[in-house]
């Protein structure tokens, strides 16, 4: 029987795309059909599909989908402008991860060849992410290893970046549960990742689901639990990597980072190629998301602010690479100073 963490997270079926809706969990096991590519875009705007590289997968199926419909014989030329286009769409419903444009665009570069080629990248793709994520998830356990060798480790992590944010296996998440399976975590600290909850709902399933001890606790609660010594190492994804090795990642993260430079505790980003973006040469170029008001404002459809109170709601921010202590991809352990060679 194949772990929880090695089960797929999005499949093709047929004519459409089957994937969980994560907005249903931790208390529904919702699955989401979408079959038109304004089910991809509406899907990955809302975050019924999130983490950087499970939206790069999905929008990559959703350029499949719109060859299916405007290019079935892969030889018109009107068709395949109508491809381009939602292509274009799909690429702009999340900005600042990276994987998106580049997977959509890895896709879009078979469409000549008809859209059982466009298919046949895109399932490859998610294979090869598979793939990767298992290589990437060996160097950051060592890497975790090295800097903290010889005991059981307090793990801390922020946001989700497991299965449910990749094809399979994860990242940082993936890591922590690679390491736990090893016997080397007594407990792992899971950020709730305010507003929208990803570690609370999501990282806290995936912990439970794979019998992880865990506790959740208040985004504002990480930096004094780390000045009472009950994190060993922080570990976090990432949405985009700058050429100077700058990290865009779920907002929060870079509080997080000054906190464990201030306690000398190792800052790890595991995170695919895929998430580089080098032509940009430091994360003040990085285009952040900004999304609803309604999201800090509200909660479970309850407002919580007074009426017509404004949010400043980003849904990312970015850690300059002199707070990271390495950057883990599927081609080993990058020290920052080394990240643009």
């Amino acid at each position: 029987m194949s772990k929880p963490s090695d089960q797929p997270s999005l499949r093709w079926d047929g004519d459409a795309i089957v994937t969980l809706d994560q907005r249903a969990l931790p208390h529904e096991r919702r699955l989401l059909r979408l079959d038109t590519v304004d089910r991809v875009i509406d899907a990955i705007s809302t975050l019924a599909v999130r983490g950087a590289p499970s939206i790069g997968l999905a929008g990559a199926l959703g350029v499949a989908l719109s060859a299916y419909t405007h290019c079935p014989s892969g030889t018109d030329a009107r068709g395949r402008e109508a491809v381009r286009a939602d292509a274009r769409r799909i690429a702009a419903a999340r900005p600042t991860a990276v994987n998106l444009a580049w997977a959509v665009d890895r896709v879009v570069g078979r469409l000549s060849d008809g859209p059982d080629a466009v298919l046949a990248e895109a399932t490859a793709m998610i294979e090869e992410d598979r793939t990767v994520n298992r290589r990437m998830v060996e160097h950051a356990a060592r890497a975790v290893l090295d800097r903290c060798p010889q005991r059981s480790l307090r793990l801390l992590t922020h946001c989700n970046t497991g299965r449910l944010a990749t094809a399979a296996v994860g990242t940082a998440l993936g890591t922590i549960l690679a390491l736990a399976e090893a016997g080397r975590v007594t407990e792992v600290l899971v950020d709730e990742t305010r507003p929208l909850m990803q570690g609370a709902r999501l990282t806290a399933w995936e912990l439970a689901e794979a019998g992880v001890p865990h506790r959740v606790c208040v985004d504002s609660a990480a930096a004094a639990a780390m000045s009472r010594g009950l994190v060993d190492c922080v570990l976090v994804g990432a949405d985009r990597i700058t050429a100077s090795g700058d990290v865009a990642n779920k907002i929060g993260t870079y509080g997080l980072a000054i906190a464990a430079a201030h306690h000398a505790i190792p800052f790890i980003v595991v995170a695919p190629e895929s998430t580089w973006d080098r032509s940009l040469t430091d994360g003040g170029s990085i285009v952040i998301e900004e999304r609803d008001a309604d999201e800090v404002t509200s909660y479970g459809g309850v407002r919580t602010t007074p009426p017509h109170t404004r949010a400043y709601n980003p849904a990312f921010d970015v850690t300059p690479a002199s707070l990271i202590t390495a950057i883990v991809s599927e081609h080993g352990v990058h020290h920052t100073s080394e990240v643009s060679t």
